[in-house]
């Protein structure tokens, strides 16, 4: 039988950006629907994701399975003979899945913080947000993935806020190339893969929308 695989996604979406590179990589076919998040979500997101009714949900086989980093847990599993995203040796494993979660909680909010932020509050966010980003390249080193020589699980979590940078660097006024170069270098070197370039969106189209939806909430 042949496998039936959707992903209710939004172009913009870091979270849903993790779930295309992780299929990609495992050359799973699948289909791609995009989601109306501020006006109309689809019956099939409100039964597929009832407790948060958000993206991105995975339905495979008529199953969901939702939260970004599940997701990838399950695609590495259910797809396990092709391409592994998690290392083998458990301590490493543990590590990968710590700097993912370290991204969902600590550099979503922090560059949400900065493009959002209202002018009083942005030199506290800009500082927080410049440390974030350093742990990362410290964690990172000289390493060409954050689980060294092989692009991994840490990976498809983590580049998916490269699409945001240059948005960051506009709204906070401040240089992340400079402050961390070997994090800018790691994001042009993951952009090279093929699931990677074709997942994230342009980082201008990124910069419009926030500016969009800043204005937004600024009416409110």
């Amino acid at each position: 039988m042949e496998e039936a695989v959707i992903l209710l996604n939004w172009w913009a979406s870091p979270f849903g950006t993790r779930v295309k590179i992780a299929l990609s990589e495992k050359g799973v076919e699948y289909e791609n629907r995009e989601e109306d998040l501020f006006h109309n979500k689809s019956p099939l997101l409100l039964k597929s994701n009832p407790i948060h009714k958000s993206i991105p949900v995975l339905i495979h086989n008529d199953k969901p399975v939702c939260e970004s980093l599940v997701i990838l847990q399950y695609i590495d599993e259910t797809w396990c003979n092709k391409s592994p995203l998690m290392p083998c040796d458990p301590y490493e494993r543990a590590r990968a899945r710590f700097w993912a979660d370290f991204a969902d909680k600590k550099l979503y909010s922090k560059g949400r913080a900065v493009w959002e932020g209202k002018a009083e509050d942005m030199e506290t966010a800009k500082k927080e947000l410049m440390e974030t980003l350093k742990l990362l390249e410290g964690e990172l080193g000289e390493k060409q993935y954050f689980g060294g020589e092989r692009f991994g699980y840490a990976d498809v979590a983590v580049v998916p806020f490269y699409s945001w940078f240059y948005s960051l660097e506009k709204f906070g006024e401040l240089s992340i190339v400079e402050e961390c170069p070997k994090l800018v270098e790691w994001g042009k070197r993951c952009m090279l893969r093929p699931s990677v370039c074709g997942a994230l969106p342009p980082q201008d189209k990124v910069y419009n929308l926030m500016l969009e939806l800043k204005g937004l909430n600024q009416q409110h």
